[in-house]
């Protein structure tokens, strides 16, 4: 059974990594059909969204408060998911360089925690090259996991205009990419 399949029959779980504009709204979406847990480091946050208030206001609380979703800042959680979609923000340094850090920070916990089977999914906002060129070692150094054997990953570029209430996340078409053409078929299915 591929990924896909164990995602569907509740076998295996999606984790999304950072909860914001862009990472709530994916996980909300995902949780109607799969187990999902999300993951943010920001426990003020995730107090809010346990307590039924979507601070980012992209979903609404009444979703908040109705989804299956597992909200969580614990990292060894995501050791129990095989498809990890990452939605941490890209600010912008003073210098208009773009500030990796919440990326490698994401990619070091996702390494930390990462098994054997994965597939990790980008979807921050990030310049050609990143995901192969940060990321991907980030992820081997962290885990002892060799990048193309014992996982895979992928990009799919934000696509979500916050506070657009017309063009939302159910409405728009995804673009994803795979390391390969299985990890490419996995995620377009997923």
């Amino acid at each position: 059974m591929n990924l896909f399949e164990q995602l569907k029959h509740h076998d295996e779980q999606i984790a999304v990594i950072g909860l914001g504009y862009v990472g709530l709204p994916v996980a909300i979406e995902f949780a109607k059909k799969y187990r999902v847990i999300g993951y943010d480091v920001n426990k003020e946050k995730l107090n809010m969204y346990l307590n039924g208030i979507d601070v980012t206001e992209e979903v609404g609380n009444e979703a908040i408060r109705e989804t299956t979703l597992t909200f969580t800042s614990d990292e060894a959680l995501l050791q129990n998911c095989k498809f990890h979609i990452v939605a941490v923000p890209t600010p912008i340094n003073l210098d208009k360089t773009p500030n990796l850090a919440p990326i490698i920070s994401a990619s070091r916990t996702i390494g930390r925690n990462l098994t054997k089977g994965s597939i990790v999914v980008y979807e921050s906002t990030v310049y050609p090259g990143t995901t192969e060129e940060v990321c991907v070692p980030i992820l081997e150094e962290e885990s002892g996991l060799v990048y193309g054997k014992d996982f895979k990953v992928g990009y799919s570029p934000e696509r979500i205009n916050p506070g657009d209430k017309v063009n939302t996340l159910t409405k728009i078409i995804k673009i994803v990419s795979g390391s390969d053409e299985e990890a490419l078929r996995e995620i377009s299915q997923v």
